[in-house]
């Protein structure tokens, strides 16, 4: 079947939905589909069009079988605001649609939210070409708004944004989510529990894989190869609360070795550089994101890796970065909050243990009992891994997926 796959963030993006929306539209194309993806230029996380995509309005390339046609976004920079990100979202609303029209006729549309004015030009692209379409949700945006408290609850932005939403989500033919809890959510906004279905986010587990820590390149490019390497490494963002973990650092000084290394975002980084300067922590190393072709390296240095979210996260949405740290083989420790999806999967998986959000002392003690019992740690690793090869395995997404799009097209 031809597949439209409608997201604004893709390779070579390394966090985020990029990784996932690449090796879905690369799978497909394996299994003998053809795919195309509309998308931006490519920009996440330092939010800065990349070298090679500048001034550029229109850019089509193809990569492993996948047609990628990209269009010009705004972008202000690296914290943007209100404004700024309707701004850029609308961009792409604007210039997605040229790329959407310019290419053949797809059997079903795959579109992915956030951002939430992309269901706009999805909505009358499908309109014109009669086009079934499939919502991915990865967020529900008026909540993600509200808990990172970026617009008034009662303004008319967050009332606009529900309205947006529940429209979209009456009118296209089905909804896919990541997590158990955004279906009993939607279910709520009155969203009818058969239009729903739930197929966590995937991890490539052949690439993603436990491998020895000896003569590790990560390690020895950071000089950490007689450390106990607690890692944290993605989106810094305003659900996370980095500064959790400093504080947890200044508690462990003591212990040398065990180190510290969250790996991010520049601007990111930046502001974490003054925290570990107010806590005079000397035991965090601050790095910026690895390529995604050495992260299988990186992840396996670590000993212990980290999931932290602050505590009016909402609660039913399920980090990305769990299914890779699971299938990593790597111990998690979860600073999430205690009625959360990230909290019932990491105990369900066998592979982590959880501590309450925001409290570095808790937080350093968790470290603390796993750096002296390696035993634990290794069968957190072996758990993990187990759990995320049966539950989140690539093949067993794109099985569901082709099933699903089956099902939508020919509907009994």
């Amino acid at each position: 079947m031809r597949i439209l796959i409608y997201s604004y963030n893709y390779y070579p993006e390394p966090i985020g939905i990029a990784p996932l929306m690449t090796e879905l539209a690369e799978g497909l194309v394996r299994r003998g589909h053809e795919v195309r993806v509309v998308t931006g230029m490519p920009n996440y996380p330092e939010r800065r069009i990349y070298e090679g995509y500048r001034n550029k309005l229109y850019l089509t390339e193809e990569r492993n079988g996948v047609m990628i046609q990209r269009s010009y976004i705004w972008v202000r920079g690296p914290k943007p605001g209100l404004l700024d990100r309707l701004l850029l979202d609308s961009s792409f609303m604007v210039t997605s649609m040229v790329q959407a029209f310019n290419g053949w006729r797809p059997d079903i549309i795959f579109a992915t939210v956030p951002p939430l004015l992309v269901s706009i030009p999805v909505s009358i692209y499908a309109s014109v070409l009669c086009c079934p379409v499939i919502l991915n949700i990865q967020d529900i945006v008026s909540e993600a708004a509200l808990r990172v408290k970026l617009v008034n609850p009662d303004g008319i932005v967050i009332k606009t944004a529900k309205f947006v939403e529940k429209l979209t989500y009456e009118k296209v033919n089905r909804i896919s989510v990541i997590a158990d809890g955004f279906v009993d959510k939607l279910v709520e906004l009155g969203i009818p529990k058969n239009k729903i279905v739930c197929i966590p986010n995937w991890v490539d587990t052949n690439f993603i894989k436990p491998s020895s820590k000896t003569n590790n390149s990560f390690k020895i490019k950071y000089q950490l190869q007689d450390q106990f390497v607690v890692l944290y490494s993605g989106n810094i963002a305003l659900t996370q609360g980095l500064e959790t973990v400093i504080k947890a650092a200044k508690l462990l000084r003591s212990i040398p070795e065990i180190s510290f290394v969250i790996a991010g975002e520049h601007e990111a980084l930046q502001q974490l550089e003054k925290v570990c300067q107010e806590y005079q922590t000397e035991n965090v190393l601050l790095i910026p994101l690895e390529p995604r072709e050495k992260l299988p390296e990186m992840l396996a240095a670590a000993d212990v890796g980290l999931v932290v979210q602050k505590r009016r996260v909402t609660v039913f949405n399920l980090p990305s970065k769990i299914p890779v740290l699971l299938a990593s083989g790597c111990a998690i420790i979860g600073s999430v909050p205690d009625t959360g999806t990230a909290k019932d999967v990491i105990l369900k998986s066998g592979g982590g243990i959880v501590v309450p959000p925001e409290d570095a002392e808790s937080l350093a003690q968790a470290i603390t009992e796993l750096h002296k019992n390696p035993e634990q740690l290794e069968t957190l690793g072996n758990y993990g891994r187990k759990y995320a090869e049966k539950h989140y395995s690539i093949e067993q997404a794109l099985d569901r997926y082709e099933q699903l799009f089956t099902q939508v097209l020919s509907p009994e």
